[in-house]
């Protein structure tokens, strides 16, 4: 588990951002992803993702064995909305850990929830998602989506060593297609992955991101 860049990392932040203008659309349209709708917001922001993130999920799904399909539960998340996701669990760490400081209770909360202003869910440039067979059930990927690190005991991580052979089987192949598609992982939550954001480019050395926030 060492070595992991935390989205809190001053190295995020230093990407510079130069705005593809490159529109969200909404995923549903399209139809060939199934999307879940346990994150549903009033505004069906959930379901929206820019053009080119969409198309590199497309092109991961078509190399999924036959029977397998990617399961998308969440895309765009508005900044006021990652905002308050943000400053709630970290609140509850603020809570249980009385002794901490303000850098490492901001720290520890970027494992499970980035930081508003570098947010790639806000940008459009993230997405939440699982494996599912053809009749819509999900895979076992070892622990539910948003398991936090306190819940899953660190079985969210996605290299994480104890999970079953399945779980790891489904991981790795979740993993395969999405990067070769071109996209990285976030690898505290192995459900999350993104293109173009600021995260993205710090993983792959592109010289900057494609895509900011958007509200």
């Amino acid at each position: 588990m060492t070595g992991i860049v935390l989205m809190s990392d001053p190295q995020v932040a230093a990407v510079p951002v130069t705005e593809s203008g490159e529109p969200l659309v909404d995923v549903r349209l399209d139809g060939r992803l199934r999307v879940d709708t346990r994150k549903q917001d009033p505004a069906d922001a959930f379901a929206h993702l820019r053009e080119g993130v969409l198309a590199r999920l497309l092109t991961a799904q078509a190399m999924l064995p036959a029977g397998l399909r990617l399961l998308f539960v969440e895309g765009y998340r508005p900044p006021s909305l990652q905002r308050e996701y943000f400053e709630e669990y970290a609140g509850r760490l603020r809570a249980d850990n009385p002794g901490w400081s303000a850098g490492q209770v901001h720290s520890a909360a970027s494992r499970y929830v980035s930081p508003p202003d570098i947010a790639p869910h806000s940008a459009g440039a993230a997405v939440d998602l699982t494996l599912a067979d053809a009749d819509g059930n999900e895979l076992d990927l070892g622990t539910r989506m948003n398991a936090d690190p306190e819940e899953s005991a660190g079985a969210c991580y996605t290299d994480a060593p104890d999970i079953s052979e399945e779980a790891r089987a489904h991981r790795e192949l979740l993993g395969a297609v999405l990067t070769a598609a071109g996209l990285v992982n976030y690898p505290t939550e192995w459900w999350h992955w993104s293109f173009g954001d600021r995260y993205w480019a710090l993983i792959t050395g592109a010289p900057a991101a494609l895509y900011g926030p958007k509200d």
